[in-house]
């Protein structure tokens, strides 16, 4: 079956709901890794790259690349593998005015996700009036929680083990407290 970026945004946006995009849930992320795979694995080989001139087809491109490696790899290195040309997209997306002219507000939130996934404080802080004006509040805190971590350490300490790094005393920490891991 050929998978096109409107069944990607139709699974996103119309089949499944805000409760499942962020929970950990093993369900849905078996429903992702069936169906989204093999269309995942292309955009992160760049074999999708056209889908990044037109808004909506980008958007499905910012999903497989942010969000998709998220569930299909989730406790694994591999679910960040995405995240470098996922940025790239949403940084095209408010440059080019896509974030702005996205008239649905789930929309926008996702377009702006790569910045608050970034472990680049510059990409962090230029993001925080964007989450103010393109989102709700609760995206807008979240986004601000992650500057914060991002301002503290440089990095997410909760990817460190996944990736291969060594946390610092301060890290491991950080790590121990409520609501640390996002």
């Amino acid at each position: 079956m050929l998978i096109n970026a409107s069944a990607v945004l139709a699974f996103w946006f119309q089949e499944s709901s805000p409760r499942q995009w962020f929970a950990k849930n093993p369900v849905f992320d078996q429903t992702v890794q069936e169906r989204f795979t093999g269309l995942t694995r292309s955009a992160i080989a760049g074999e999708l790259t056209a889908w990044g001139e037109e808004p909506a087809s980008a958007l499905a491109l910012v999903l497989l690349l942010d969000q998709f490696p998220r569930q299909i790899w989730r406790d694994t290195a591999m679910a960040f593998a995405g995240d470098s040309q996922a940025l790239a997209l949403s940084l095209q997306a408010v440059e080019r005015g896509w974030v702005a002219a996205e008239q649905e507000p789930a929309r926008r939130q996702f377009w702006l996700m790569p910045q608050m996934h970034a472990e680049d404080l510059a990409v962090q802080a230029a993001s925080l009036p964007l989450f103010e004006r393109f989102t709700d509040g609760r995206t807008a805190e979240f986004a601000r929680r992650h500057h914060d971590v991002i301002a503290r350490f440089g990095r997410f300490p909760h990817r460190n083990a996944l990736l291969g790094r060594v946390s610092s005393v301060e890290e491991l920490a950080f790590l121990q407290t409520p609501g640390s891991g996002f």
